[in-house]
């Protein structure tokens, strides 16, 4: 970032130089509306340009065959952001709303994350096999030339490297767009990453841009191999129609509506603290947001009674008071957004918390919104269906766990889900019916870089983190060859 105005100035990052764009757009606060830095808009002119660099660096570099070096890079970059963690984790939360404590979790995660896939560039997994007398077939992994990223701003650091480190693991080269609500962050990302001094000059591309011209070129050019998208279900289908023209490989992790499921022997003490974070945790701006709770009849009245003051209690407020246990939304437009869902779900459901919109005091000029609790018995309602992406949660009453099963698997979504018990079978047993990418017992939010991480039917494609992430950006080439035993 350079100055301008006094203020920080973010640009793009495309083959091994900063580059501008003719549109200057502004980065504010979301707690105070404050305007925080400026940055370099770009559009289809730097998506162009990223994605030609991208296929100068795959088709003329070493990148695509030097695994050795990969792992170096990867490692180098994973030090130079664990050099500057402090700097991005106090940009993170104070232009993305985090309070300071989940920013240093993204920030944290994503370099061990880095670290996972360096290691990962060294792991060969091909297979061999003399499959008849003197055949010989052999499997090679190689990369699958130019790697798409178009990732959100709601966890930007951690959501584009979970995607771009096990491309450039495997050895492809990337083209990121990165969104505009957290230009300054991702400015300084691009910066660690331009900073790896072992990384070759075009390999890894990067351009911020508040519209969609420049994710849509990425999305339907030629030159893009693999498209990793990370958003709405609803981008996401259309992301997956526009690439069907080249038939495009496509790793896509879309919405959720992640149901936490309560039986009437599960430890309450315990379930309802995770329970306010799940619903909380980023303000709610989270694929994996608690957003369904559903309780047995038999504890219904105690949890009601419990999640309802524990919520009532968050303290909303910006990351610079360390009181605050929530931040507010990415902008003052989606806490109007979501404050209204509430107002809406009113008329069908049982509002237990309200929540809503801070309109008065010292944080009115903020996008401050307090949880809300909604009581609503039919899954067909909007408040179930949708994915709201802010701090809401809807508690829904079940009565055996196949009245459990069907209402958790009741929406499109099928991200992720949570079964609190005592039951040491429960989990397995009722876990094996849901469909979620990722169940956990009596916890919530749990990810390790080891293990894989994606959805089931409108909840996404593909797989990210673990082994599989790298798959997502090779091809499998079968290699036969004949060499029969001397007569």
């Amino acid at each position: 970032m350079t100055l301008m105005n006094a203020l920080p100035y973010a640009r793009h990052f495309i083959d091994g130089a900063w580059t501008e764009s003719g549109t200057v757009g502004e980065s504010t606060d979301p707690a105070t509306g404050e305007v925080l830095g400026t940055f370099a808009d770009g559009g289809a002119p730097e998506a162009r340009a990223a994605v030609d660099a991208a296929r100068r660096a795959f088709e003329t570099g070493d990148w695509a065959r030097d695994r050795d070096l990969r792992a170096r890079a990867l490692f180098e970059m994973s030090d130079r952001m664990a050099e500057r963690r402090d700097e991005l984790v106090g940009l993170l939360s104070r232009e993305n709303g985090k309070i300071p404590a989940e920013a240093a979790l993204e920030v944290d995660l994503t370099i061990s994350k880095i670290r996972y896939y360096g290691a990962l560039a060294l792991t060969e997994s091909g297979r061999a096999s003399e499959v008849k007398p003197g055949l010989y077939s052999m499997t090679l992994r190689q990369p699958a030339g130019v790697a798409g990223v178009i990732a959100p701003w709601n966890s930007p650091v951690i959501l584009s490297v979970r995607s771009f480190a096990p491309a450039l693991a495997a050895g492809a080269t990337v083209a990121l767009k990165l969104p505009a609500q957290t230009a300054l962050t991702n400015s300084l990302l691009y910066e660690i990453v331009a900073a790896t001094t072992a990384l070759p000059q075009g390999v890894f591309n990067a351009f911020t841009e508040s519209g969609s011209s420049g994710a849509r070129l990425i999305v339907a050019d030629p030159g893009v191999d693999v498209i990793s998208y990370t958003g709405s279900t609803h981008v996401g289908r259309a992301i997956m129609a526009d690439a069907s023209a080249s038939l495009k490989a496509m790793s896509l992790e879309l919405g959720g509506k992640t149901p936490m499921i309560v039986f009437d022997d599960a430890d309450l003490d315990a379930a309802v603290p995770v329970l306010t974070k799940a619903i909380t945790t980023f303000t709610g701006q989270f694929c994996m947001t608690g957003s369904r709770i559903l309780v047995q009849r038999g504890v219904a009245d105690a949890l009601r009674t419990r999640l309802s003051a524990a919520l009532e209690a968050v303290k909303v407020g910006p990351g610079t008071d360390p009181a605050s246990e929530m931040g507010p939304l990415i902008d003052r437009a989606n806490a109007d957004r979501v404050d209204k869902e509430i107002s809406d779900a009113a008329e069908y459901a049982k509002v237990l918390v309200r929540g809503g919109r801070i309109t008065d005091g010292p944080l009115a000029a903020g996008a401050f919104l307090r949880p809300a609790l909604v009581e609503v018995d039919d899954v067909d309602r909007p408040i179930v269906q949708q994915e709201l992406f802010g701090p809401v949660a809807t508690f829904e009453v079940f009565d055996d766990e196949a009245d459990a099963v069907a209402r958790a698997n009741a929406t499109e979504f099928g991200l992720a889900a949570s079964i609190w018990t005592r039951d040491v079978d429960r989990p397995l047993r009722v876990g094996r019916e849901l469909e979620a990418g990722t169940v956990w017992a009596n916890t919530w939010a749990v990810i390790v870089d080891q293990m894989e991480e994606g959805g089931f039917k409108q909840s996404g494609v593909g797989r990210l983190n673990g082994e599989r992430a790298l798959e997502e950006f090779q091809e499998i080439k079968h290699i036969v060859h004949p060499a029969p035993r001397a007569s």
